[in-house]
Parts: C-alpha cells; structure tokens; sequence
C-alpha cells in the first residue's frame, strides 16, 4: 500500500509552515459556508482570561481544568469566578506549537480521580509528545495538585523542531484511549511504521497495547498504531455512534477532517490536496484511491484546533453536529453530516484564533481563544 519514495528531498524550505497558518486555494476543495456573525443564533460572554490556553475540560462538580501551554493547569470556579492552580505538572518543553496540550478526564474520574495530560518533552534526540496520567486531589482552596504521575506513551523517535505535536487525547466508550500523534514537520515518518509519528494511536488506559490493534502482531511502536499517514490532527472526537473523527492542518491547503477506519492509511505525504509551503505539489487524494480521502478539505484553509460533537439540547437544531475552531480563520466552524458524508454547514466570525471548543454540563458551547490574555468564552443561545 506504501509507495516507495524518496521524500526527504521535499523537506528544503517546507518549516516555514511552523504555524499552519496559510491561505492557499484548491480547486478540489469544497466551498467555504458563508461567514456568519452568529448575533442572531448565540450571545457570546467573556467569561475569564487565560495565558495561552490549549485545552479545557469539565469536572463532574462543574468547575474547569484548563491547560495553559507554558506548563500551568489552572481550575476555575465559573459560579464563584475564582482561577486556582493544580500542582505537580510534569515539565514541559514550551516553544513554538509545544508546551503543556491536552487533559481528559478517565471514564471513571468519578471514583478514581484519574485525569490525562499531553504535552512536550525534551529528551535525546530532541522534542517529542507525551501522555502522563496522574490522580487529581482537589483542596479546599480552589486548587490541588497532580499526585502519582505516570508518563504512559511517548513519542518515538523525538526529533528537532517545535511543530506538529497533534498530541489530542480522547477516551471510546470501550474505556480505550486515544492519542493524536503529528508527523513533527518531518514527513516521512508519517509513513514509518518504525516510528509512532504521524499516526493515530489506541492503547488501554494504563499504556499497554491491545492485542486487537491492526499492527499489534509488528511489535514495537507498530502495535499502537490504528491509523497512518497523518500531518498535524489537533482535533480529536467521538460522535455519538462511537465513530472517531479527526481534524487536521494540512500543508498550504488542504486542512482535512477524517472518519478514523481501522489499519487504514490518510496518505500523507504522499498525498494531500493542498501543496508544499515552498511550492512544491503534492498530489491530491483523487490521484491515489488507495489512501483513505478527506470527508472534507479547506482550501482556503481554516488551520483547525479542537473537534467536539454537539449533543446538548440548548441548541437543539446542532444535536450531532461537530464544531471546530478555527486559527487563522478566526472562526467557530460547525459541520453537519450525512452518514460518513460530511460538510461544513455554517461559519462564525468570532474575530479571534479559536483555540478549544467544548460542551458545558448545561449544552452551551465553551470556546477558549488562543494567545496571551486569551478569552474563554460561554455562547448560550440567543432569546
């Protein structure tokens, strides 16, 4: 299935697309839905800032972890509106796209207090992701700490550079975990079943492997590996039929949201319908039908973060719906389906980097900006 090429040649001037942040156009891509200012549909609220905020998620009591990229875990008390720290995060290496990502709550944070954190490390050979799960103590003073961290997955191999960590994380209703893994802008790896980039990778919630993964009888990194041919997806989610989805920035065009299929190959960087950022094309997906094609493809591109399916019922007309931020796009983007057919249905101009989007316990929409003195943001349906 792999073609046999060389494609470190390719590399010579491509890091300039460290941020993802481009704006070529692809006549294979679908159209853009008209931008929409969102005034008639929601009321958005400031809620709290945050520096350089990554990732959020809701405790059973209400109250939110979010992820600052530096390495702070902040709790915040939306009834109180008080901002306490938790202790104990492992370092990370910040820099560029790297630093403290993302957190989950386990399945069973209820009676376990387990949470998981990804983020960038430093080691031999340079940068890489990691996965570390650790118990979550809460104090009675808005805050907590982090105790018996345990690092479950790494990278491999780690290499040089501060791009293309993916590193989303997400639980099935199996209790399996889920890891988004960036090719780290050195392409080939993608391809590599030696290595653990660019890929899509399932383990149980300790870190060991299961036996039914596609690859699991390779050994090695191969047996965490479900899927391949992967750039940067920073966007990882469940819809409610339990099928994942994955969302990613593509090269100059071509960001890509993906229906996640077992041992299947996406193609990059072999394919892709967006091209090189030094010009050089790559392919399109239509000329190689081996590789598993986009649901759908930006070009223009949105340079997509989080990936969440709606199923509140404070916006019922959304229910089952998926909503992505957009970077350079400064939007909230909200994509309908149709069986394993999807499109983008609506864009909101929220005229800053959208960083995170998350459901809150109450189905209204939560959105973290992305930057220094970046907003979180509450949209609850306008009356």
């Amino acid at each position: 299935m792999l073609k046999q090429m060389t494609l470190t040649g390719l590399m010579a001037g491509l890091l300039t697309g460290l941020t993802a942040c481009n704006n070529s156009s692809n006549s294979s891509a679908a159209q853009p839905a008209p931008v929409a200012d969102g005034k008639t549909t929601f009321s958005s609220q400031k809620v709290a800032r945050f520096n350089e905020p990554w990732a959020m998620t809701f405790l059973p009591d209400g109250r939110l972890l979010i992820t600052e990229k530096k390495g702070q875990l902040k709790l915040y008390d939306i009834k109180a509106g008080k901002n306490g720290s938790i202790a104990g995060v492992p370092e990370v290496a910040y820099g560029g796209q790297g630093g403290l990502g993302d957190i989950v709550l386990h399945p069973d944070f209820a009676t376990n207090g387990l949470v998981y954190l990804s983020y960038a490390e430093s080691g031999t050979g340079g940068k890489g992701a990691a996965v570390a799960r650790a118990k979550l103590v809460l104090d009675s003073n808005g805050g907590g700490q982090l105790s018996n961290v345990q690092v479950i997955w790494r990278q491999v191999p780690k290499v040089s550079g501060d791009g293309h960590f993916g590193h989303r994380i997400a639980f099935d209703q199996q209790g399996m975990l889920w890891i988004s893994s960036g090719e780290r802008q050195k392409f080939d790896p993608a391809q590599d079943m030696n290595s653990n980039l660019g890929k899509i990778i399932r383990l149980k919630d300790d870190g060991s492997i299961p036996a039914d993964n596609p690859f699991a009888s390779q050994g090695g990194v191969a047996a965490q590996v479900w899927s391949l041919g992967h750039r940067n997806p920073l966007g990882l989610a469940f819809n409610a039929k339990g099928e994942l989805w994955t969302i990613e920035m593509g090269p100059k065009g071509g960001d890509e949201l993906n229906l996640i299929e077992k041992a299947q190959n996406y193609g990059y960087p072999l394919v892709s319908n967006g091209d090189h950022y030094d010009g050089k094309p790559i392919p399109d997906h239509n000329t190689r039908p081996e590789f598993k094609a986009p649901a759908v493809s930006w070009s223009p591109v949105i340079s997509p973060s989080g990936l969440m399916f709606y199923s509140g019922s404070r916006f019922p007309a959304w229910k089952n719906n998926a909503f992505t931020g957009g970077l350079s796009s400064e939007a909230l983007i909200r994509i309908e389906f149709n069986g394993n057919s999807a499109r983008e249905a609506e864009r909101f101009d929220m005229g800053a980097r959208i960083r995170e989007v998350e459901q809150g316990p109450d189905g209204s929409i939560w959105l973290l900006e992305d930057g220094p003195n970046a907003n979180l943001l509450q949209l609850i349906p306008k009356k």
